[in-house]
């Protein structure tokens, strides 16, 4: 159904008593329509708005979603313009060139900055109220990008981070363990990509650091196989694009996660990447930690005492990311 001011308004027309959640998806390619089958079916949204510069590719697959419309929970599903930016809730960019077998996420860079940028000035001459969430990769870069060109507060500008590898470690943690995923809670923090690490001293199995579970276990291999995880962590996507040229499903699903807690209020904690100004004493870059997700974006960074190797390491990711952007910028 369509939405319009009379459902906004009491019949008196002197207050809202109903506004539709609104998500906009710019980019309807496979990461971007996982998402919008993910987000359909999860029930947060009453909106979801489709913009590609490929028209018919963005008409298809808003049929193909349509299709689905008596499976879903009650939900609005189209094609959209640049104007649907007006009054989305949250704006979900993942539109950009596709990393392809082989490139890094840095890789991506310079093709996808150009894109990002032009994208947001859509938004801003819309006067969007939204949360924007960055997904393009190289995403903490591109999330830098889009916050200094939007001249935005920093909590609306974020980006996916590390939630989707932060699952990948919990994944891998509940498989070696053997204990239902749920009942673990582990990190991945920093870049998202070849410089982000896995902060060992967050990680637990409902509240019993996995150092002390792998003693009560008896594994006497436990260090290495801690070096194992992350790196097969750190690699994931990599084996996905050599098995099948891209990766869609995590990344849809873990954008769910994010927007639904946008969305709900839920005031969740999820490693998205955002803007530090002095957080662990860094400054003046986006990446990864975890951060108490609200209406608001990001309410606030939730602070934690890494130890001195795990703080090192987010350093040195800043400065892989701080590196990156001051080589485009030059």
């Amino acid at each position: 159904m369509e939405i319009n001011d009379d459902m906004m308004n009491d019949p008196q027309g002197q207050s809202p008593i109903w506004k539709s959640r609104k998500v906009a998806i710019v980019g309807a390619g496979a990461v971007g329509a996982t998402f919008a089958y993910a987000m359909a079916q999860n029930g947060a949204a009453d909106e979801i708005c489709l913009i590609d510069l490929n028209d018919e590719l963005c008409k298809g697959q808003v049929l193909d979603l349509a299709h689905g419309l008596p499976f879903y929970p009650t939900i609005n599903i189209y094609a959209g313009t640049e104007k649907d930016y007006a009054n989305a809730d949250v704006i979900v960019i993942t539109a950009g060139a596709a990393q392809k077998k082989g490139e890094t996420r840095l890789d991506l860079l310079k093709k996808n900055g150009a894109i990002i940028e032009g994208i947001v000035d859509q938004i801003t001459a819309q006067n969007s109220k939204a949360a924007i969430v960055v997904v393009t990769n190289p995403v903490d870069i591109l999330t830098k990008i889009a916050l200094k060109r939007s001249g935005w507060d920093r909590s609306r500008v974020i980006g996916s981070g590390t939630v989707l590898d932060s699952s990948r470690f919990k994944y891998l943690l509940s498989d070696f363990f053997d204990v239902y995923v749920g009942s673990i809670h582990a990190y991945i923090l920093g870049e998202h990509g070849d410089s982000e690490f896995a902060a060992w001293s967050m990680a637990n199995i409902s509240g019993v650091q996995l150092d002390e579970y792998s003693k009560q276990l008896g594994i006497q291999n436990w260090p290495e196989k801690k070096k194992e995880i992350e790196r097969e962590v750190r690699d994931s996507a990599y084996h996905i694009i050599d098995y099948k040229g891209a990766t869609n499903f995590g990344v849809g699903l873990a954008l769910v996660q994010i927007v639904g807690a946008i969305l709900k209020n839920q005031r969740r904690v999820l490693t998205v990447s955002y803007h530090l100004e002095g957080e662990y004493g860094i400054e003046d870059i986006c990446l990864a930690t975890p951060c108490l997700i609200s209406q608001d974006g990001v309410s606030s960074i939730i602070g934690t005492e890494l130890t001195d190797e795990e703080q090192e390491k987010l350093v040195r990711s800043a400065n892989v990311l701080k590196r990156e952007y001051a080589d485009l910028k030059g």
